[in-house]
């Protein structure tokens, strides 16, 4: 059941803009079935809105369930950037970025015709940075990652679109908005609906493209101005999207593995990705009450998934909002445990898991915080909400697109189809973990020769006063095919050592992993060095990434 890319193609042709598909193309609007998508899209299109809210002192906190003109509980509103002061069009997807050397929070929201580059750093006062224009037309399909301060572009329904590059670095002098253009362009594919990717790893998934039979295409950004094919995973056809991660979980057989769990139209399909020329499937599993299987995320454990339909509300006899809860014992065997009722009517969207929450963009229903910590007994509750569209809460395409919540600074961003950017900030109570201390990170690659002699990368420390933790975290992320050849140790600013990881003969490629130091003894202010040296023949390899976390 193949649909729901439809809707862009009725916003767009309500727009006059003229589209081609390839022949490729899983959303065909010659059919019935498509015909009735495009219909029903058109009939809740609605112009953007033009309501601000900003330059407040504190923002407008949720007081008896309302803030400013929004429905809420439990979640304070920060700011309203309308979509006409971030350059005009309607919003779809969002993401984040953290500078890591100032810490300043930036949003990168989609919209129909580009995507907008603003400052959330006072969050109150967002500031538009400008615009990357989209590439050979407007889509209402838009969706971004972040891997190595790039952000990574797509867009569906339009031929030659591709996937732009943009070096998120440059954001740092512009005083005033701009015009940008991409840093590098990807053409292997043309439109693509959405984009996966596995940050650890270094590669991205484009999903439901004109190539791989509309499942992921792999592209290998490890060097993020060069991207590169990697292959493609096409067993099961066309995937929605998907969540690919270097699987930690209980199933002993694939940890270690770089794992993908799409959301496959009717199913939960589960990939290993780990050999890109020869991806391996693990299971296809559907559920009862499938309509559009859409999107889904892991809990941090990695033991469950939590998936959200986007048909069922519309076409089953329960109109409340479902998220399906998974469980992942067993990766051979998922199991469909339950499902979770919301006391809203709205179509569920996509969401995102942060510690012990789920944080759901739904539609007419806006922002839904779920509480997962009863997921092992299938239960799932609300802990908050904040609803962008007062107007209803029908099970229609409307209000609130998608969501992120990662930022360390506790807000979260909210792109709605009409509204824009909305910065919001929950208030669940001591359980939420405390924001992460400061980060300090070195992302360029420095080769290591095969049995040769140590090589070093740098990290500045700056601004943290006194001695380092005694539980210092040490991030790591080295390639390498044979990581039991590796010595590495971590190097103090007074040339200390600290020995993270010893040679042995585990055979298995790449270090990707969080060691913990006791530095208390040592000043934390200085030039760390992370100290790698192979010390066998035959394997070559690079430090890709590490941070410091104090």
């Amino acid at each position: 059941m193949k649909t729901l890319r439809l809707g862009a193609l009725a916003v767009l042709t309500a727009s006059a803009i003229a589209l081609t598909m390839s022949g490729a193309s899983a959303h065909d609007p010659d059919t019935p079935e498509g015909q009735a998508a495009a219909r029903t899209f058109m009939a809740d299109f609605q112009p953007a809105e033009r309501h601000a809210v900003t330059n407040t002192a504190a923002g407008v906190p949720c007081v008896n369930g309302k803030a400013d003109i929004y429905p809420c509980k439990n979640v304070d509103l920060l700011s309203v950037l309308p979509l006409a002061q971030i350059g005009g069009g309607n919003g779809n997807d969002i993401w984040g970025w953290t500078d890591p050397s100032s810490g300043k929070e930036y949003a990168i929201v989609g919209r129909t015709n580009g995507t907008a580059f603003v400052d959330v750093s006072t969050p109150t006062a967002p500031k538009f940075l400008g615009n990357l224009p989209s590439n050979g037309g407007s889509s209402s399909w838009r969706d971004m990652k972040v891997y190595k301060d790039h952000a990574f572009i797509v867009a569906d329904f339009i031929t030659g679109h591709g996937m732009q590059v943009f070096d998120l670095t440059r954001l740092r002098t512009i005083t005033s908005p701009q015009t940008f253009t991409a840093d590098a362009l990807y053409k292997d594919f043309g439109p693509a609906h959405n984009i996966a990717i596995n940050e650890e790893t270094g590669y991205a998934y484009a999903i439901g493209s004109n190539t791989c039979s509309g499942g992921p295409h792999m592209v290998d950004i490890r060097t993020p101005k060069q991207p590169k094919n990697a292959g493609c995973v096409s067993q099961d056809g066309y995937t929605h999207d998907n969540q690919c991660v270097v699987y930690r979980g209980p199933d002993t057989t694939y940890r270690g593995r770089e794992i993908c769990f799409n959301s496959n139209e009717d199913t939960l399909t589960i990939v290993d990705v780990t050999d890109k020329a020869n991806p391996v499937q693990i299971a296809r599993k559907g559920y009862s009450g499938a309509q559009y299987s859409h999107q889904g995320w892991l809990t941090e454990d990695q033991r469950y998934f939590l998936l959200d339909d986007e048909l069922d509300e519309s076409r089953g006899t329960d109109k409340r909002t479902k998220t399906y809860i998974w469980d992942l014992a067993s990766l051979a065997n998922p199991v469909h445990t339950g499902v979770y009722s919301s006391p809203a009517s709205a179509i569920d969207h996509n969401q995102y898991i942060k510690g012990k929450y789920s944080y759901q963009a739904n539609y007419q229903a806006g922002l839904r915080i779920l509480d997962v910590s009863g997921v092992a007994n299938a239960q799932l509750s609300e802990a908050g909400f904040f609803d962008i569209y007062p107007a209803s809460d029908e099970a229609k395409f409307n209000g609130a697109w998608s969501n992120y919540p990662y930022f360390a600074s506790g807000i979260v961003l909210v792109n709605g189809i009409e509204q824009g950017l909305v910065v919001v900030k929950p208030n669940l109570g001591t359980t939420e973990p405390p924001p992460a201390g400061k980060k300090f990170e070195n992302t360029a690659d420095v080769q290591i020769p095969d049995k040769g002699a140590a090589v070093t990368s740098s990290v500045a420390v700056s601004g943290v006063t006194g001695k380092a933790p005694s539980a210092l975290k040490v991030n790591v992320d080295i390639k390498h095919p044979y990581r039991g050849d590796l010595v590495i140790d971590l190097v103090s600013p007074d040339g200390a050592t600290f020995r993270l990881k010893a040679s042995s003969n585990d055979s298995a490629d790449n270090v990707l992993t969080t060691y913990t130091v006791d530095a208390s003894a040592k000043t934390a202010d200085g030039t760390w060095q992370l100290k790698v040296q192979d010390v066998a023949s035959a394997d070559t390899g690079y430090i890709d990434a590490w941070s410091l976390q104090f």
